[in-house]
């Protein structure tokens, strides 16, 4: 898991900071900074629209006595979306904008309850807790 994080933390970096060059030298300064500021406006933007949406569904959810499982997945995942999205670089703005999107998000949130489901099978006395996914 550490060379995982470590891998993570350095590649990813050098790699943005290796387009954000090249994108610099072909088109631009100016455009490469409106580029990445514009993206980030944008994702901030797009963001807190979905993160209201989301928090009207769990109100929903609450006031009728259900537990909001799959908006609470929703919102953590929109949360990660926008930190993305404020990191400078095209890499993780594409990544925040397929997270930001419900079409697309709810492909990662199905891979993601199945591994929460899969780990709570694998821990004793949580087997028997099923959660619907949209």
């Amino acid at each position: 898991m550490f060379l995982k994080l470590v891998l993570l933390f350095t590649i990813i970096p050098l790699t943005e900071l290796y387009i954000l060059m090249k994108l610099g030298a072909h088109f631009g300064v100016g455009i490469t900074l409106f580029l990445v500021i514009g993206t980030g406006v944008l994702g901030a933007y797009l963001a807190r629209l979905e993160g209201y949406r989301v928090l009207f569904k769990i109100q929903q959810e609450t006031r009728v006595g259900r537990m909001p499982a799959s908006e609470l997945i929703d919102a953590g995942l929109i949360f990660a979306a926008g930190v993305v999205l404020l990191t400078p670089g095209l890499l993780t703005d594409i990544l925040g904008f397929f997270i930001l999107f419900p079409a697309t998000r709810a492909i990662l949130k199905r891979w993601l309850m199945r591994k929460i489901k899969n780990a709570m099978e694998r821990s004793r006395g949580f087997t028997d807790i099923h959660y619907h996914v949209e």
